[in-house]
């Protein structure tokens, strides 16, 4: 940033030190915001590592049916096995607002499960493939709204330590030199004028 050209005087110093003050009221204001954010990270980081743990064993689960299933049927047989019907009306998303930053929960509207039409050559492998999917993909829907809450929150919390690190380590310092230069250019004229009232007594 560039150096401004103060004049020292009295109205220069109080207003230095006006907005030096408003600057660390800023300060204080993003330092306590960057902790809120960090620990809402920390709590949606806790949330998203428990529904992820709980999709990499549906993951897992999907996976070993999907083997069996091709075993069983191959290929060709499972591209023609009746789909399943998701037991899903709506994905209900229920924000709040943390310092401004959208938070989500997100849950499924179920209903009951409907049978899937009759497959030709059916088996439990391929109904227990087809039933892991759908789990997994509810699942997923749900892990990805924890993932978005995390993004937003890290990008909210970098914006704000940035600014924070640019009032603590240049725009402080900056004006605080500037108070410094001011003040000792201020009691460099009062002393002129204290010798300059001297020597006029010593005149007089």
């Amino acid at each position: 940033m560039a150096e401004r050209e103060i004049t020292p005087t009295h109205s220069a110093f109080l207003e230095l030190r006006e907005e030096r003050s408003g600057m660390q009221e800023g300060y204080g204001f993003l330092d306590e915001k960057r902790l809120i954010l960090a620990a809402e990270i920390l709590a949606e980081l806790a949330r998203y590592e428990q529904m992820r743990e709980g999709f990499r064993l549906l993951y897992t689960k999907a996976a070993a049916g999907l083997r069996a299933a091709l075993a069983r049927h191959g290929v060709e047989g499972l591209e023609i096995y009746p789909k399943a019907a998701v037991p899903c009306k709506e994905l209900r998303v229920e924000s709040r607002s943390v310092l401004g930053v959208r938070v989500q929960a997100a849950d499924w509207e179920t209903g009951e499960r409907e049978t899937p039409p009759p497959a030709v050559g059916a088996s439990p492998e391929a109904d227990e493939c087809r039933d892991s999917f759908v789990d997994l993909v509810l699942h997923a829907a749900r892990l990805a709204v924890h993932a978005g809450n995390l993004e937003r929150l890290r990008l909210e919390y970098s914006r704000t330590a940035r600014r924070a690190r640019a009032l603590e380590d240049v725009l402080l310092p900056e004006i605080d030199e500037s108070l410094r230069l001011v003040e000792g250019a201020l009691e460099e004229m009062e002393r002129e004028e204290a010798m300059r009232v001297r020597q006029v007594r010593s005149i007089t």
